[in-house]
């Protein structure tokens, strides 16, 4: 018999750039079915913020800065969360930068390696932690483990002087699919999350753009911008046991965007 399969007490997730927009929004999500959840971020004055809002929800929670571009700051915040939480069963690399160059031929290298660094370098690091602590746990006889990427639309659509923005979010979907095969006889999922048009920091002066949201508006199904919220769900369920025989999957939530 099926029972609180949503149930996610004694669950801990770790979200990366989980102190506001999507990050915070899959975080609310965890915490409200009983997840503990850590969370990373560079701006500690966001950090503290969203810290107030997920106490609210009752789990334990917890909140670091960490560049996730830096690979020992990433291994340091790791231990330290894993010594206060003592496990990790979802790791959720949401942080990331956008960026767009005058052209692409006239992109710099600085600019290529900036969004890089965060975007793939980032999850790459935070997932080689991830993954040798889940699997460490499988060898215990505590097979689980969830590994979530946040990709986006830019990876499967054609976006104009965004290439190297473009290339990180297509290679998140790559390398959860790789992750999936390799990891999944301890137990492990992975998976990738496109999301669509949303309100967050990072889009917050696009969409002051009036032009921008004349053109773009219509083409959105269900007339209007995404939100953290709408991505709590879809946290939830990939934590859940409801998706234990569920992998490489790559999850397009954009309103109906990319299909109208």
């Amino acid at each position: 018999m099926m029972q609180n399969l949503f149930d996610l007490t004694g669950r801990v997730a770790l979200i990366t750039g989980g102190n506001g927009g999507i990050g915070l929004g899959m975080a609310e999500g965890l915490a409200a079915q009983g997840c503990e959840v850590a969370i990373w971020g560079t701006n500690a004055e966001k950090n503290a913020a969203a810290l107030a809002t997920l106490k609210a929800y009752g789990p334990r929670v917890s909140a670091r800065v960490c560049n996730v571009a830096d690979r020992s700051d990433v291994e340091s915040a790791f231990a330290e969360t894993l010594e206060e939480h003592g496990r990790i069963d979802g790791c959720f690399a949401n942080a990331g930068v956008g960026g767009r160059a005058d052209a692409f031929d006239a992109m710099t290298q600085d600019e290529w390696d900036r969004i890089l660094g965060v975007n793939l370098n980032g999850v790459f690091y935070v997932y080689q932690c991830a993954t040798r602590h889940m699997k460490a746990r499988a060898a215990n006889g505590d097979a689980f483990g969830r590994l979530i990427g946040t990709a986006s639309l830019a990876a499967i659509s054609g976006q104009a002087k965004g290439e190297h923005y473009a290339a990180t979010k297509g290679g998140l979907i790559s390398m959860a699919k790789a992750l999936a095969v390799e990891y999944a006889r301890y137990g492990v999922t992975a998976h990738t999350i496109l999301p669509g048009w949303i309100e967050t920091a990072m889009t917050e002066s696009t969409f002051a753009w009036d032009r921008f949201v004349e053109n773009v508006m219509p083409r959105i199904p269900m007339r209007r911008w995404g939100t953290g919220e709408d991505f709590a769900g879809i946290a939830v369920y990939i934590m859940s046991d409801a998706s234990r025989y569920h992998t490489a999957e790559t999850f397009l939530i954009d309103g109906g965007y990319a299909n109208f």
